[in-house]
């Protein structure tokens, strides 16, 4: 028996209708997927900065031997037949066997930016800042101190990303945690830990953070710490309400009445039943991070000197107006990855609309 044209335009539709994984639909939002391959891009390429922003040569090839500067601590200037015995200059080392024509077998292989984050260069003397120059190699110039600018950005961007990733590790891990028991648990548990996120949210951060500025030099883990203190209540007010919804299901109730534990509901019904929630604000709260490190770096009350920072850099374009290439580098920057980071933000919260649960081919 045939089937009708329509019936089986119907079933070759509901056979080819499919329902997709949360990264196959991912993929198919262009501007999330290309943000997210662009900001894994950037992340890697930090993750290697120092083998293509270092002062340190790859590799130097001396009287038929072979250096590998950047992977040693410290190599004198009079190894390498130089009169001094601090670190060797790698870049003044290239200059002169390229104006010796003696030196045929001994080379220096520098990195494409050959300045580290913390390098000051006086340009033979003359006062920083400089401007962008393609023959001194400070392609975004150098800031008011002579650090070169784009060397700075990398490194900046890799604390900065790291900082945020890690802090959102940390906020997670404590919100996720009491807020499912808050949510599972109700009663007693619930309204104690209400009361403390209502006293312990009216604190005002900064003056904490001023406060133990002054007690202490701030460091990456002292940081992330602080900013964790008071970090962690918003995720655990979303997953409290995710929790105290998903504890009156018929599963949670069915667990219930096998004899599961508590903590076994939580992690294997309540938290998977609850992915979405977590995962929809992890690249805002990224992104928070990051924004957080930069505010607090141009307040001064951040990482301390001479770490490279966006916060920093961002402060003294503010300061010196009259050296644009400054504050419009760290600007451009900041502003790309903040969009990067929301693209992603986006298009992870519509994969999971409950709105658009039927995709077609």
């Amino acid at each position: 028996m045939s089937h009708s044209p329509t019936l089986e335009f119907v079933l070759g539709l509901a056979m080819h209708r499919q329902i997709r994984s949360p990264w196959q639909k991912f993929k198919q939002l262009k501007r999330g997927y290309f943000s997210l391959l662009i900001l894994a891009g950037l992340i890697v390429l930090s993750c290697f900065a120092e083998l293509i922003f270092n002062s340190k040569a790859l590799l130097v090839s001396y009287q038929d031997e072979l250096y590998w500067p950047i992977f040693s601590d410290s190599i004198e200037g009079k190894q390498f037949g130089l009169d001094y015995e601090y670190e060797t200059n790698y870049r003044q080392l290239k200059k002169t066997w390229q104006m010796d024509s003696s030196n045929h077998n001994n080379f220096v292989i520098l990195p494409l930016v050959p300045f580290n984050p913390t390098e000051v260069d006086l340009l033979d003397g003359l006062y920083p800042p400089h401007a962008p120059s393609i023959e001194n190699q400070h392609y975004l110039g150098t800031d008011t101190i002579g650090r070169d600018v784009l060397v700075r950005l990398v490194y900046g961007f890799r604390i900065a990303i790291f900082f945020a990733i890690t802090l959102l590790i940390v906020e997670y891990l404590v919100g996720v945690f009491i807020g499912c028991f808050m949510g599972f648990l109700g009663g007693a548990f619930d309204l104690f830990f209400q009361r403390i996120i209502e006293v312990w949210s009216n604190i005002p951060f900064l003056y904490i953070v001023m406060i133990m500025s002054s007690l202490i030099t701030p460091g990456f883990w002292s940081l992330v710490l602080i900013m964790a203190l008071f970090g962690w209540m918003s995720m655990t007010w979303y997953m409290r309400s995710a929790s105290y919804k998903e504890a009156n299901r018929d599963y949670v109730l069915a667990a219930k009445m096998m004899g599961a534990s508590n903590f076994r509901i939580i992690y294997k019904h309540i938290i998977p039943n609850s992915i979405s929630t977590i995962i929809t604000f992890i690249p805002f709260s990224v992104a928070g991070g990051i924004t957080a490190l930069t505010a607090l770096d141009f307040l001064s009350f951040g990482l301390p000197a001479p770490a490279p920072s966006w916060g920093e850099l961002l402060k003294q374009g503010v300061d010196n107006l009259d050296y644009p290439w400054i504050i419009s580098s760290v600007v451009i920057s900041l502003s790309f990855v903040l969009m990067l980071v929301t693209f992603i933000g986006e298009a992870i919260r519509e994969i999971f609309d409950p709105k658009h649960k039927v995709y077609y081919e």
